[in-house]
């Protein structure tokens, strides 16, 4: 089984719309201790997914697409068509991730897929052409096939490592928050207007905060230029915002385009109190969970890949 984490932006800047509708970006991506598990096992031929909800997230709103729309059935559709291999695969797909939460749950499950079956299937692709592989699958996918906080630009193809030993210290804890329903990216861009290009000042300042593993400049940093977009729409994330600061978060910031809140904690015991705390002070039904930063990336959890 393979543990497949989350990931949350500390830094989103939206930058030019190209032609076909998808906007550029330039983000710092981090992934969180909130994981998807992924079972694989190698089949005659053909590519068949299950999916369903852990009993973390059992009940929320969030539908789970159906096999053929699953970015982990496309993810290996994916790698089959471009290494000729002639096996299949039965994918099992266990969400603890909240679907639609921002949080690139189906991402997290695509990456894992396609480091899974390259090793599976022996195919023998590098880390890069997975990554290649996967910026055609979602624009979180190239990220968390690298692993570790990223700089990502373009459409999410363009990544590069945030390397340093100050990065280091931000291998800390936040609580995540979601209010229970998911929400569109798509819907969500075609809503954002911005009239400014950002100069980059911002970005780059912020990724000298991560490199630097200097939490007070990266909590002052956290921007998310989506966010005034999916506030307004949905007030209800702007209240759950409001109630992750007062139950104590040092700073918050809505991850990617929604729904999920993040805030940011001191330490490990501090992110459970707030996991605590969030739905209270909400008022409203919340998933809130504590997460660690920087986790490993797609790991197996335990036992052989192949069940």
């Amino acid at each position: 089984m393979l543990r497949a984490p989350a990931k949350i932006n500390l830094y989103l800047e939206v930058l030019d719309r190209r032609q076909n509708g998808y906007h550029d970006v330039r983000s710092i991506v981090c992934p969180v201790g909130v994981y998807d598990e992924v079972t694989i096992q190698k089949a005659g031929g053909r590519i068949e997914t299950r999916c369903e909800r852990h009993d973390k997230i059992d009940g929320m709103s969030m539908p789970l697409p159906g096999p053929a729309e699953n970015l982990a059935t496309q993810a290996a559709e994916k790698l089959k068509g471009l290494t000729g291999c002639r096996a299949g695969a039965l994918i099992h797909v266990v969400k603890r991730i909240p679907v639609g939460g921002g949080l690139g749950g189906g991402s997290a499950d695509a990456a894992a897929v396609l480091i899974g079956l390259n090793r599976l299937w022996d195919t023998g692709l590098s880390v890069a052409e997975l990554m290649q592989a996967g910026s055609a699958l979602g624009c979180d996918v190239p990220a968390l096939v690298h692993g570790g906080v990223v700089c990502v630009r373009g459409l999410g193809e363009k990544v590069s490592p945030v390397e340093s030993a100050g990065s280091a210290r931000l291998n800390g804890w936040v609580v995540i928050a979601n209010p229970g329903f998911g929400v569109s990216t798509r819907d969500i861009y075609e809503r954002y207007r911005s009239f400014l290009t950002p100069d980059g000042s911002g970005f780059r300042d912020m990724v000298s905060a991560v490199a630097e593993g200097d939490r007070t400049r990266v909590r002052e940093g956290l921007y998310n230029a989506l966010e005034p977009t999916v506030l307004d729409k949905y007030p209800v994330i702007a209240l759950l915002k409001e109630a992750v600061l007062r139950a104590g978060a040092e700073g918050a910031l809505l991850s990617g385009s929604g729904a999920s809140v993040f805030g940011l904690a001191r330490d490990e015991s501090h992110a459970r109190a707030l996991s605590e705390r969030v739905p209270g002070e909400a008022g409203f039904p919340v998933w809130a969970a504590a997460a660690r930063m920087l986790p490993d990336g797609v790991t197996v959890a335990h036992g052989p890949l192949e069940a």
